[in-house]
């Protein structure tokens, strides 16, 4: 079950990463995002976490290196 998988496993630090187009997470997703919050964790972008200065993202999600 994708609950348990995440909730059990999810450190400090965690990138969980969920497929949208998978069947079932829909309706795993408000449980997980619950229970994480209830166990104290907070939620940020991927891209305030992990982009850094002179990067941008394109349409597809693609970091890219801006050309100074």
């Amino acid at each position: 079950m994708i609950v348990k998988g995440v909730t059990e496993n999810v450190k400090e630090g965690s990138i969980v990463l969920f497929h949208n187009a998978a069947k079932n997470t829909p309706a795993a997703l408000p449980i997980i995002i619950e229970k994480l919050i209830a166990d104290g964790y907070q939620f940020e972008l991927i891209s305030n976490i992990i982009y850094k200065e002179n990067y941008t993202i394109d349409h597809a999600g693609k970091q890219c290196k801006i050309n100074q």
